[in-house]
């Protein structure tokens, strides 16, 4: 069972730490998609305290990145090359950025988006702000469609391929997660919620509503509860059946309701406290425990 996180601070030589939370899909309706292959979402998500720690400072001869435990090229490379490629006169130093990850790696969690989007504020801050937030979120939207939202970390409506943000106070919620070991690639999801949905196996959506999710955003934690819904979630269950046995021990363990967050394969449970979480957490290994911000 895993809690809490130290907030972010700036150091006045020239070293900045910047929580990148993880977020949770909440709802996710997905539209049907476009010619260049793009699905438009409509998506209500929760901010949670579970987060990375990204710290920047400048070091070196050139820019580097640090991530122990995750072999792939991360997002925060391209960060920090994009901010440099937008202010290049910027009287900005080569940077290590080092990340200290705790949101699990392929988790449908929205890790590697929010550390990125902490690299363009800490760069931006060392740079002296030449950009504001608008133009930070323009460069995250040419990294992935989950940055921009990720600029000033809150739960928020998000609509369209990320660019419509609609930051949202949400009731307190208590979350448990279950972590996968083997990770879902996003884009092998949504092609098979394509296939499914040309084979009738599921229903598709011509239009997505925002306005029915942000009803559901100020609605009571049973009445939120009932109402999350992921369309994400059973192309991840086709694609990975044994997904269900999360689900089935969180609802077990008392959760008011329970899915898959994202694309996956990550599973969430929403609990009546915090007590009840951390009570139900104690009986599932390798869960965490985590709040809305």
């Amino acid at each position: 069972m895993t809690r809490g996180l130290q907030r972010g601070a700036a150091d006045p030589v020239g070293l900045i730490s910047e929580q990148a939370p993880a977020k949770v899909n909440l709802v996710l309706h997905v539209g049907p998609p476009c010619q260049d292959g793009l699905h438009p979402l409509c998506s209500l998500f929760a901010s949670v305290e579970l987060a990375d720690l990204v710290t920047v400072e400048a070091a070196g001869s050139q820019d580097a990145v640090i991530c122990p435990g995750v072999e792939a090229e991360n997002l925060a490379a391209g960060a920090l090359a994009a901010f440099r490629g937008a202010v290049p006169d910027a009287a900005l130093p080569p940077l290590r950025v080092t990340i200290d990850k705790r949101i699990p790696v392929a988790a449908g969690m929205g890790g590697a988006s929010a550390d990125a989007a902490a690299v363009l504020r800490a760069a931006n801050a060392l740079a002296g702000e030449p950009l504001d937030p608008d133009a930070l979120r323009g460069l995250g939207a040419g990294l992935g469609s989950d940055v921009p939202s990720q600029i000033e970390p809150r739960s928020a409506l998000v609509t369209g391929f990320g660019e419509g943000i609609e930051p949202f106070g949400l009731p307190s919620l208590a979350l448990v997660l279950l972590p996968q070991a083997q990770g879902l690639s996003t884009p092998t999801v949504y092609a098979e919620l394509d296939r499914l949905r040309a084979a009738g196996q599921v229903g598709g959506r011509q239009s997505l509503d925002p306005g029915a999710l942000r009803s559901l955003a100020s609605a009571s934690l049973g009445e939120l509860a009932a109402g999350l819904e992921n369309d994400l979630e059973a192309p991840a269950l086709s694609l990975r059946p044994d997904l269900e046995r999360p689900l089935a021990d969180l609802r077990d363990a008392g959760a008011l309701c329970a899915h898959i967050t994202g694309s996956g394969p990550t599973a969430f449970g929403v609990f009546g406290d915090l007590g009840a979480a951390e009570a139900a957490s104690r009986a599932l290994p390798g869960s965490v425990v985590t709040t809305t911000r």
